[in-house]
């Protein structure tokens, strides 16, 4: 078994020097999930790999998703079943051998509407779903009366449906599997180097032949060689492209999805939703104590990084929700809200829903491979592809991926444990509820988080204001999992911002003070981070009760990122 890689500060430091110092094989641009894909398929493959990415892992796209791996049942709707098949063998490998700590079953109900022609049309899809790969580890579709589905869902309005019928898929929080991949990178040989910026890539000619990094922390800057960079930079493709001095092979548009966040005793109900809208589909989502419920899909061309979510955006999911909930949704029942960008292959149609959802890799010139589109579901797949792609860069004798059959860390024991949860709840002193948790967020890892906290009991204390994180999880997300700053901590490593209705006010001062030793932040580093984080969540509730986009992105960006004034700092 595999010995799992820390991605604390030495760590780090140890990684910058030795960046500028060694040629690689292989340079990945972008730390979200494909990236950190095709960090674990290149390294596992034998490669000598760097992934550097300009802010955190899973920073834009990767942690802003609806948290399924699913086959996608409106693809099947487009007649895309190759991406489908695709998809739902992904989510098995997952739930059985990849990720089985992370990726877990959860249940949809699909209500339906009409009397005659729906129920016999959405059963032929879910039986073709269920026999491409849909029902192998969890059960096949399920058909319900009306009376059967408000069982299931009181909280359905009688007249919202005539039927429905209930079908499994899987769900994942997508920024700590986008960190378990990138530290089983990291594990296998890889470099990962999150605050690390591509300023520009170097040439050869024509050939790209690395690129020069800076540290953002720092300022510090390397000139990295490699026989390939791998561009997986998702709505940034188009920017990379254009440093290597011209458009690449294909054009990638950025699609907002806006997701809202409500506790879960708003929705009286044991099984998910998918509710079919005038555009695509919504989603009500089992999230803890909670349900996630989205996502729109709508044009974007402004800033990348810090998309922000609109009134008109959660007014449009409130409104489609409540056409079935006999007690509506309003806004003060919304604790958190969180808008991402989907990198869409822009040409195939002018409505972002019909987009492809299908990946394409290029190679614009030598020495530079791109990838974009796709769904977080088949990342690996589309990892594979790219390294595949780059063996005409790096010569003969590149082997086939094996990713297929590695396992993220935290995998291998996990089953073994969590046969033991009472067990390890005795010797630690902790509820069982609370070693369960843990276990399905690190996997056989829980036992480092646990012994974080030797020595030092309070650790084993919840978060204030976030009580259903340990304070152990905080020290080890410094320590072991790369986290820089309290942004990291709170949107990332935990999803406080999102779950908890002051957005992570409360548990901000007492996180930072509490990893500052680890870190190495004195008084006023602190204050900085603290400060910092209360300009983002001011600005993101400002953002999130303007009408339209052009105001909501300019109210958002009054917070400047954190990592805009870490440079300033070093140079101070």
């Amino acid at each position: 078994m595999v010995t799992a890689a820390r991605l604390g500060p030495e760590e780090r430091a140890r990684a910058w020097q030795d960046l500028g110092a060694r040629e690689l094989d292989v340079l990945v641009v972008g730390g979200g999930v494909t990236g950190a894909g095709v960090a674990l398929d290149a390294a596992t493959r034998g490669l000598r790999v760097a992934m550097v990415e300009q802010r955190d892992l899973a920073s834009g796209t990767s942690s802003r998703s609806s948290k399924l791996f699913h086959g996608g049942l409106r693809y099947l709707e487009q007649m895309n079943f190759v991406l489908v098949r695709e998809a739902l063998k992904e989510r098995e490998l997952m739930l059985t051998r990849l990720a089985p700590h992370l990726v877990k079953p959860v249940k949809f109900l699909y209500p339906l509407k009409h009397r005659i022609w729906e129920r016999p049309y959405v059963t032929a899809g879910l039986t073709l779903y269920d026999r491409m790969g849909g029902a192998r580890s969890v059960p096949g579709h399920r058909q319900l009366t009306r009376t059967m589905a408000r069982r299931i869902v009181p909280a359905l309005k009688k007249d919202a449906l005539t039927g429905a019928l209930l079908y499994y898929d899987a769900q994942a929080d997508d920024a700590r599997h986008t960190m378990m991949v990138a530290r089983t990178a990291a594990s296998y040989g890889a470099a990962v180097l999150t605050s690390a910026k591509v300023e520009e890539l170097l040439r050869a000619g024509e050939r790209v032949v690395g690129a020069r990094v800076t540290d953002v922390e720092t300022g510090e800057s390397h000139e990295v060689s490699a026989r390939v960079v791998i561009n997986c930079t998702g709505v940034w493709t188009d920017d990379v492209q254009e440093m290597a001095g011209g458009r690449g092979r294909f054009r990638v548009r950025a699609s907002k999805g806006v997701h809202i966040v409500v506790p879960r005793d708003r929705i009286n109900a044991e099984a998910g939703m998918i509710l079919r809208t005038e555009k695509s589909v919504l989603f009500v989502i089992p999230w803890g104590t909670h349900w996630i419920i989205g996502t729109t899909d709508t044009d974007w061309d402004l800033d990348k990084a810090h998309p922000a979510a609109s009134r008109e955006d959660i007014d449009y999911i409130l409104d489609h929700v409540n056409e079935v909930l006999s007690t509506p949704l309003t806004h003060d029942d919304i604790e958190g809200v969180y808008a991402g960008l989907r990198p869409l292959l822009a040409g195939e149609s002018e409505a972002s829903s019909q987009l492809s959802r299908e990946h394409a890799v290029a190679r614009p010139q030598p020495g530079l491979i791109s990838i974009a589109g796709g769904k977080y579901t088949t990342y690996r797949v589309m990892a594979a592809d790219a390294v595949d792609a780059a063996k005409e860069d790096l010569g003969p004798g590149v082997v086939d991926s094996v990713t297929e059959n590695v396992p993220l860390v935290g995998a291998e024991g996990y089953q073994a444990l969590a046969n033991q949860v009472e067990r390890l709840a005795r010797e630690h002193g902790v509820p069982a509820w609370r070693v369960q948790h843990l276990l399905d967020r690190y996997g056989s890892l829980l036992t480092e988080v646990l012994h974080v906290a030797e020595g030092d009991s309070s650790l084993l204390q919840p978060v204030p204001g976030a009580e259903e994180y340990l304070r152990a999880e905080l020290v080890y997300a410094v320590s072991h999992e790369g986290a820089l700053h309290l942004d990291d901590l709170l949107a990332r490593r935990t999803r406080i911002s999102i779950e908890s209705p002051d957005r992570g006010i409360v548990a901000a001062r007492d996180t930072a003070e509490l990893v500052a030793p680890v870190l190495g932040w004195d008084a006023d580093r602190i204050s900085d981070e603290v400060a910092a984080y209360e300009a983002r969540v001011a600005a993101e509730r400002e953002s999130q009760s303007e009408g339209d986009d052009l105001t909501a992105n300019a109210e958002r960006l009054a917070a400047p990122d954190i990592r805009a004034r870490a440079v300033g700092r070093a140079l101070d």
